[in-house]
């Protein structure tokens, strides 16, 4: 049987999850957006407008970082017993009403208690989004991610250039303009987000189709193979850290390359993310797809590492050659690795607890972003060869997972796995 003229459609011509589907992607865009003027300035409002200490400023954001952890297996919970689309919406509040509370103080621990409080909607997002394009996209749910995170990545940019400009200006007030934008957004995407239709719960389809009692939702604090894999998820998610904390540091302290390469090197890496996620999803479009890549994620780990310990062998050139290789490679397994991890939390969540076990894999991401930072400056201090080691640490916790979940890897009536999605070959 011949496959129908849409599969050669490109993957942006056709959005998974009809209108509220593409409602959802501009709320992202949005959202990325206003954040994205926000998170560049960030530790500079709390130095220049709020008057705190370096150290200050320093524990503030680590406070911060260590109670947001808790959000996602919160909103997970939360996701499972309320309507989705009003826990976002709530969530997305919570953000602007804290974040406008910083206006209100210039006290540190105020501002400490504001900043840990939308912390926790923070992190609580990506799971939500998860949650969402599971139930929305459904078949495509792969895909919508893709794009929706491409979106994100557009947002991002577009908030960094606009904070760019502001803070061109020298003027202290930028920065409370830069934060009074991100709220307007955060109402924005709220009254945006109260427009689309709750998505269909699994664990609720089921209780309408039989009524007879259901056993109580399984729990997955005592599932050990969930644990497992949220755990080695957590040291794959390094690859984040890596790119956003690590090389910049490393440029400057370990390298020959120009400081200036770094901003660089992070367009070149939200360029790649936003060219190839979309297509590279359909290599990760079922449980064992994803599984499997696994496989080549691990062995660009191991190239990216060892790229950067070249870097500092000396010498402009190879350093900068060496930088834009590492960052390749630690794109691609970003890209790869969003792929398999998007399937893969999903898969082995059952129906009827599905936040639940999304909101604790949520801790993954959460708390490598806590963790990650001191893990990296670690390895810098070290040196150059410790980036090779770090590298098959990062091989070693693949095996690991891969090997996890082999007995879970096929498809059952529970999840939502389902064949190949719709996206182009070209």
């Amino acid at each position: 049987m011949s496959r129908p003229s849409s599969w050669h459609r490109t993957a942006l011509d056709r959005i998974p999850g009809g209108r509220d589907g593409r409602r959802m992607l501009v709320v992202s865009i949005i959202d990325k957006t206003g954040t994205g003027l926000w998170a560049a300035c960030t530790a500079l409002y709390f130095t220049y407008v709020s008057g705190l200490s370096l150290a200050q400023v320093g524990l503030l954001m680590t406070v911060s970082g260590g109670v947001g952890v808790a959000g996602a297996p919160l909103a997970g919970v939360l996701a499972d017993r309320f309507p989705l689309v009003r826990v976002i919406a709530a969530a997305q509040l919570m953000r602007g009403a804290t974040l406008l509370a910083l206006l209100t103080t210039d006290h540190f621990l105020l501002l400490t208690l504001y900043s840990a409080l939308g912390a926790l909607p923070d992190r609580a997002g990506s799971v939500l989004i998860k949650l969402y394009a599971a139930r929305q996209a459904g078949a495509e749910r792969v895909r919508y991610q893709a794009i929706q995170r491409t979106t994100v990545n557009i947002g991002w940019s577009i908030g960094g250039v606009g904070a760019a400009a502001a803070l061109a200006t020298g003027s202290t007030q930028a920065y409370t303009y830069l934060l009074v934008g991100n709220v307007l957004s955060y109402l924005a995407i709220a009254a945006l987000t109260l427009r689309c239709a709750e998505p269909p719960a699994p664990s609720r389809v089921a209780a309408t189709a039989d009524d007879a009692p259901r056993p109580k939702p399984g729990s997955p604090w005592r599932d050990r193979t969930f644990l497992g894999y949220t755990a080695t998820d957590a040291a794959l998610y390094l690859d984040d850290t890596i790119l956003q904390v690590a090389i910049p540091l490393w440029i400057v302290h370990a390298t020959d390359a120009p400081a200036g390469l770094a901003p660089l090197l992070l367009v070149l890496n939200t360029v790649l993310v936003v060219l190839f996620q979309v297509p590279l999803a359909r290599f990760g479009a079922t449980t064992r797809a994803a599984r499997r890549l696994l496989v080549p994620l691990t062995g660009l780990f191991v190239l990216g590492t060892a790229a950067l310990a070249v870097s500092a062998a000396g010498g402009r050139t190879l350093a900068i050659t060496a930088l834009a290789v590492a960052v390749v490679a630690l794109t691609f397994a970003e890209i790869i690795h969003a792929t398999s991890s998007w399937e893969l939390s999903v898969a082995l969540a059952p129906a009827d607890a599905q936040g639940a076990y999304l909101g604790v894999h949520g801790l993954a991401q959460s708390t490598q972003r806590f963790a990650g930072p001191l893990l990296v400056t670690g390895v810098m201090t070290a040196g150059p060869l410790a980036w090779p080691v770090l590298g098959l640490a990062l091989v070693a916790a693949g095996a690991a997972q891969h090997r996890l979940i082999r007995d879970r890897v096929t498809p059952t009536p529970s999840s939502l796995s389902v064949a190949k999605v719709t996206v182009s070959e070209h």
